[in-house]
């Protein structure tokens, strides 16, 4: 490998305003975002695949909290979604940077992904002033509990939940050896 790039795809970029978030939304969209990457492929970077989850996430936990009020559904935690996203999210990707690299002629390029964990601290101030919002906006702020901000742009409510700073980012020496291996790493 040439050299090692990190790229992100932003949560907005799998799922973009006025869509829908329908898998074939989510799948053309993604599928876009990984032909911009032809270049670095073709000049044999390694690449690493981060992604973004807000929009994603935020349905997610909807739809636990669906499930517990009208199945008696055990609702996950916030990092259980995280987790439940990171692997719809990486399916995405790896979907469609397969059909990529089928269409441009680069089928000795595989794709991996894993579920990332981090470590963060559990004094973390984040965790007092939860500020990364997740999900939809909401007309009025919802009385469920949650912490919600109002958006600046007027558009509503929005649920908000702590980004505290990662001290460990787990496997990262994995990720590296992968992607240098010549593997895409959905990480």
């Amino acid at each position: 490998m040439n050299k090692l790039v990190m790229v992100a795809f932003g949560g907005n970029a799998l799922l973009r305003a006025g869509q829908k978030g329908t898998y074939a939304e989510q799948l053309a969209n993604v599928e876009e975002a990984c032909r911009c990457l032809l270049p670095l492929l073709e000049q044999g970077c390694g690449l690493v695949i981060g992604h973004g989850n807000g929009p994603q996430v935020g349905n997610a936990l909807l739809r636990h909290e669906a499930g517990a009020r009208d199945f008696a559904l055990q609702a996950m935690p916030m990092d259980f979604c995280g987790a439940e996203t990171q692997g719809s999210i990486a399916y995405l990707i790896e979907t469609a940077m397969e059909r990529v690299l089928r269409r441009a002629g680069l089928k000795d390029r595989r794709v991996v992904s894993l579920v990332t964990r981090v470590e963060v601290a559990a004094d973390d101030p984040a965790f007092d002033n939860p500020t990364k919002p997740v999900g939809p906006y909401y007309k009025e702020m919802p009385s469920d509990g949650a912490t919600y901000r109002e958006d600046s742009a007027g558009r509503g409510w929005r649920k908000v939940v702590a980004s505290p700073k990662p001290l460990v980012i787990n496997n990262i020496d994995l990720i590296e050896r992968l992607a240098r291996e010549g593997n895409i790493v959905v990480a």
